[in-house]
Formats: C-alpha cells, sequence, structure tokens
C-alpha cells in the first residue's frame, strides 16, 4: 500500500467511526484499528482526529460545489435545476455517513471546531446566495431577501436528508428532486419568465419578465467553497 492508499484508507476509516461513535466519543485508537495500521502511521498524515474529521467535510464541500451547474436562461431552466438538486442530493446520500454527522452528531463536537464548522456552512449558504442573487439578475428567482432563501433551502434539504437517513426504507431519489423542485417552484422561482416554461406558479404575483437584454451565460460549474483545516491539538 503506497502513501495516497494508507490516506485515503485512513479516511474511510474515519469516516466509519465518525458516523458509527460521533465525533467525540471517537478515537485515534478506533480509526487506526479499522484502517489496520499503527497508530504511528495516522500522525504522519494527520496531527490529530479534528484534523481528519475536517478534511473530510470539506471534501464534501467541495464535491457539492463542482457538482452544481451555474443555470443558463436560455436553455431548458428546469431540466437545469433538477440536474443541480439531483445532483447535491447525490453527493450528500453517496456520502451518507459523513452527512449523518453533520446532520446528527454535531452537539458531539468540541466548541473549536463547532467553529469551524459553521465557517464550512456559512461559505455554502453564501454560494447559494450569489447563485440565488445571480438568478435574480436574469429574472428566474423572486425579488426578495436571498440570505433567507438560502437560509430556507439548506434547511428543507437538510430536514429531507435527515429523516432519510432515519428511514428503515429510504425514500427514491427521485423523489426527493421532485418534491424539492416542485417546493421550490411554488416558492421563489419564477418559472413563467424563463424561455420556453410554462406559466405554473401557485399563488403570489407574477413577477416582470427577465430583460430582454440580458446576455445568457453558459451553464458552468459553480467554485467549490475552499475548506478550512482547523489546527488545534487533541482528541
Amino acid at each position: 500500500m503506497n502513501k495516497s492508499e494508507r490516506r485515503q484508507a485512513l479516511l474511510r476509516a474515519a469516516r466509519t467511526v465518525f458516523s458509527e461513535k460521533g465525533y467525540h466519543e471517537a478515537k485515534v485508537d478506533d480509526i487506526v484499528a479499522l484502517a489496520k495500521v499503527a497508530k504511528g502511521t495516522f500522525y504522519l498524515y494527520f496531527p490529530d482526529k479534528r484534523s481528519v474529521f475536517g478534511e473530510l467535510v470539506g471534501g464534501l464541500f467541495s464535491r457539492l460545489g463542482g457538482a452544481i451547474l451555474r443555470v443558463d436562461p436560455s436553455a431548458d431552466v428546469e431540466a437545469q435545476i433538477k440536474h443541480n438538486i439531483r445532483a447535491i442530493v447525490a453527493v450528500l446520500l453517496d456520502d451518507s455517513a459523513l452527512t449523518s454527522i453533520l446532520l446528527s452528531h454535531a452537539a458531539g463536537l468540541d466548541p473549536a471546531f463547532v467553529k469551524e464548522l459553521r465557517a464550512f456552512r456559512q461559505e455554502v449558504k453564501l454560494l447559494l446566495e450569489r447563485s440565488l442573487a445571480e438568478g435574480q439578475r436574469l429574472g428566474i428567482i423572486e425579488p426578495g431577501d436571498t440570505e433567507l432563501y438560502a437560509t430556507f433551502t439548506i434547511g428543507a434539504l437538510k430536514e429531507v436528508l435527515f429523516e432519510n437517513a432515519l428511514e428503515d426504507q429510504a425514500r427514491p431519489r427521485e423523489r426527493i428532486v421532485t418534491a424539492l423542485y416542485d417546493l421550490l417552484r411554488r416558492g421563489y422561482l419564477r418559472m413563467d419568465s424563463a424561455p420556453g416554461q410554462p406559466a405554473q406558479r401557485g399563488g403570489g404575483e407574477r413577477g416582470a419578465p427577465a430583460p430582454e437584454d440580458a446576455a445568457p451565460e453558459r451553464a458552468e460549474r459553480a467554485s467549490p467553497p475552499r475548506a478550512r483545516r482547523a489546527r488545534a491539538k487533541g482528541d
């Protein structure tokens, strides 16, 4: 096993241990036992358990940022939005162990790392806020407070995923995607303003159509938020 493979083995083992025991109860001894390496080997790659957890969280958020495409209002807006919802759900459910930690075990973290975790979440929220603000400029998002829109969206997604983790039989992913899209379409999405989209909105006033001279922008991958690495020592 080379260095890269050994490092990945430690990350996989840490993900499993954190998921089963929570951050507070997990020990470096548990991680190295599962990875089948000496304890000294762990410290060649990570200074403490907080740093390995930070890397797992940072990797998850990077995958989230990389999965989201920028919406092109001149193309099929509904398909693009569903793609983004589908991509986010896939990233979180494909790493269900880590998602479970973030949703269920945050209270067990030490205060210093709770602060870091909040910073990670804030970066994701800011990424969504910027996307919503761009959507308002393009005429596909209702005018309003993008910070609250982002909070509502993240809260709904977290609750759906948390419930899904507790169910004996998980909901089909496409059912989650469709339900979240329908919720947003009846909320702040302005599908009646998108080219080629039917006017299907529930309640409230229709917003003004997007300016005709708004230059369409090609879909591109959003920049992933930069994960901050915790520096404090100790298990």
